[in-house]
């Protein structure tokens, strides 16, 4: 018994030794995306003490309500300008995280033990409401498509990238079939863009075209930031689960198909410079602007995958540019995280 006792705790110890060191891809991604909700709720909460003070001196007569209105407008920028930092460093971790996925560091959610302590009609869990929610967090490559195409492009492939960050709510359509989903919610959109051959956007009249810069630039990249509304018809393959002949009905369990698309407002436009001065300083130049970039933006997209992980294609309808003589339209191609 005592032999027995030793076998079994040096098994467990070796059992969460692998956990440990088989921590899935999954689950760090998770994390990355709690702490990019968590950031976001954390400015909002602080904006709204702050909105409260402004609000008591404007009661008291303090200020007056155009200035109070301003002080609003200027405390409502900082915190997005704060946020959009706290969220870069943590696109940074993405990043390294799914460069590690790709180098083959890092393993999926599969390990060499299991131990089933209870029968398996224990196990079922209970059926999910008809109408659930998903925390939504996208990245991958992004580009300008000219006449459809993207062969050519004056942006970098693998520099320009896209970001996306959202809430959904996922409702089942039928009340007895758990194959079609109704997926609606909003999200966050960063699309960034890398110019290639030292190049810069500058805008000459309603004209935003392509220049090369005077400056030898370390780096040239130009954002805008849209916030959409989603909508997707989802194929929800989940097989269905029963007890006691009463069906149990689950989503997320397995290959996944969306079809839908999005239209949204434009919230501002920045393109970045980055280049060395005659000193061998460091210098960064930050230009805020509409540059003719359309204000509304609408398009189709796409995504497949299994569980939660999916390929994600997105395509604006409408040009990036507003009244350009060429027209270019954004284009998206990337992996796309649902979390319950």
């Amino acid at each position: 018994m005592r032999n027995f006792t030793i076998y079994l705790a040096l098994s467990l110890c070796l059992f969460a030794s692998k956990l440990v060191a088989q921590e899935s891809f999954e689950s760090k991604a998770r994390a990355i995306a709690t702490k990019i909700e968590n950031i976001t709720n954390e400015e909002k909460q602080t904006l709204k003490v702050e909105v409260e003070a402004i609000n008591v001196q404007l009661e008291k007569g303090v200020i007056t309500k155009d200035q109070a209105d301003a002080k609003k407008k200027e405390l409502a920028e900082a915190r997005a300008t704060i946020i959009e930092n706290r969220i870069a460093v943590v696109q940074m971790e993405l990043k390294d995280l799914i460069q590690q996925k790709v180098d083959g560091n890092i393993k999926s959610t599969h390990h060499e033990f299991s131990f089933d302590f209870k029968p398996k009609n224990d196990t079922i869990k209970k059926s999910e409401k008809r109408t659930t929610s998903q925390f939504v967090f996208a990245a991958g490559v992004n580009n300008l498509a000219t006449d459809g195409k993207v062969a050519g492009s004056d942006f970098r492939y693998w520099g320009s990238h896209f970001y996306e960050w959202g809430t959904t709510y996922n409702t089942r359509i039928l009340k007895n079939n758990n194959l079609l989903h109704l997926k609606y919610g909003y999200s966050v959109m960063y699309n960034n863009l890398r110019p290639t051959d030292n190049r810069v956007f500058v805008k000459t009249g309603d004209q935003t075209n392509l220049q090369t810069s005077g400056t030898n630039l370390e780096d040239s990249r130009f954002r805008n930031v849209y916030l959409v509304a989603p909508l997707h018809l989802e194929f929800d393959f989940s097989k269905n689960k029963s007890k006691d002949g009463k069906a149990f009905f689950q989503s997320h369990q397995s290959v996944r198909l969306g079809l839908g698309g999005y239209a949204g407002l434009r919230i501002k436009s920045k393109q970045f410079q980055e280049f060395e001065d005659v000193d061998g300083n460091d210098i960064t130049v930050k230009e805020k602007g509409d540059f003719n970039v359309n204000n509304f933006v609408y398009g189709v997209s796409a995504y497949l995958g299994y569980k939660e992980t999916s390929l994600y294609v997105k395509y604006d309808l409408n040009p990036m540019f507003e009244n350009n003589v060429v027209k270019q339209n954004n284009i998206s191609l990337g992996v796309r995280f649902d979390f319950n």
